[in-house]
């Protein structure tokens, strides 16, 4: 399907300008899907093969770089509130919403990683305007393996607003360590609109508390969503995904975990996986266009009718059928979870 690109400025409450663009298909567009990127990335380029998949399958996409990332103004990577950063997203998405040939479309959200946070923060803001989410890896919550001590969390809160922007926080070589196909890592790194120098102080005291603010709070979660995960990732660890799927009050929620990937799963795997993890993104999407059930809102009767399906190579799945049962579709990559609130079906991996 041929597909039109298109960039755009805006200005947000602050008066920074700000980057957005779009992929959008020829024809009319089965639904609204906004970009959520991760920490120190952009939309143009690192996220151009998400946006392109997506208009190709019949869905009209949105990005916008946050302040201070990509083409967008502001100081490097600098995240004085993250909230900003939710507040700007939000009045975004909505704006496009409201445009006249989108506001009947349904409206998705699409996060990766620290994307994942803004996503969620988004959906907080208007809980029922939005009609699901797909999280990618998301920033949800701090893992035990690397949770900061109370007191280092402390003694950096006391002098973030004396050198809130000194570039002094420790850390690992994130492209190394979230993108595993050693080309599209170097075309990564490349990249000039990617920050690649250490954190500043107060941005990554913003990304701890807003982990630490969700990770308090993942039962407020009540969005369809399908959150994916990479096995072998060691950017976010796949049991901050496991809680966000069991404890979001959502009443239709998924979660695949892919053996063997790692963080960058739509653009840092080789081709075939990255392709294996774009058709489940698009069939979730399709399903949820296609169905016209109420997942927020599910009666008695359909309640009943949620069928298991066969365990197959590790998959476990569950439907919910509006008149007579029907065998789930089958998948052969990965542990696949899906349930509703009210009756939850555990399956245990081996990981």
């Amino acid at each position: 399907m041929e597909i039109e690109y298109q960039e755009e400025y805006i200005r947000n409450s602050r008066g920074v300008q700000l980057f957005t663009c779009r992929w959008l298909p020829l024809s009319a567009p089965k639904a609204l899907v906004f970009l959520c990127h991760g920490y120190g990335m952009e939309c143009s380029d690192f996220m151009k093969g998400c946006g392109t998949k997506l208009a190709s399958y019949g869905y009209a996409v949105f990005g916008i770089d946050y302040q201070g990332h990509g083409r967008s103004m502001g100081a490097r990577c600098y995240i004085k509130k993250f909230d900003h950063i939710v507040t700007d997203c939000s009045n975004y998405f909505k704006t496009i919403s409201g445009q006249e040939d989108y506001k009947n479309k349904k409206r998705f959200l699409y996060g990766e990683s620290m994307g994942g946070a803004v996503a969620l923060l988004v959906h907080r803001k208007d809980s029922s305007f939005w009609h699901g989410a797909i999280l990618v890896a998301p920033m949800c919550k701090i893992s035990e393996k690397v949770k900061p001590h109370p007191m280092v969390i402390s003694m950096l809160t006391r002098v973030e607003d004396v050198i809130p922007r000194w570039k002094i926080v420790p850390t690992k070589d994130v492209i190394d360590a979230a993108f595993k196909d050693p080309v599209k890592r170097e075309e990564i790194r490349s990249n000039k609109l990617i920050y690649q120098e250490k954190p500043r102080l107060k941005t990554a005291l913003e990304m701890l508390r807003t982990s630490m603010g969700l990770e308090d709070s993942l039962n407020e979660v009540t969005l369809p969503f399908f959150v994916l995960h990479g096995e072998a990732d060691t950017v976010t660890d796949p049991e901050v995904s496991r809680a966000l799927y069991e404890q979001a009050s959502s009443k239709d929620k998924t979660i695949k975990l892919y053996p063997g990937m790692w963080h960058g799963l739509t653009s840092g795997e080789p081709d075939h996986n990255i392709n294996v993890v774009f058709a489940d993104i698009i069939a979730w999407l399709d399903k949820r266009c296609d169905d016209d059930i109420d997942h927020d809102y599910i009666t008695e009767k359909q309640f009943h009718d949620i069928v298991v399906a066969d365990k197959v190579n590790d998959v476990v799945e569950v439907e919910i059928s509006e008149s007579k049962p029907r065998r789930s579709r089958r998948h052969g990559h990965g542990s696949y979870l899906c349930g509703w609130k009210g009756r939850r079906m555990h399956h245990h991996s081996a990981m």
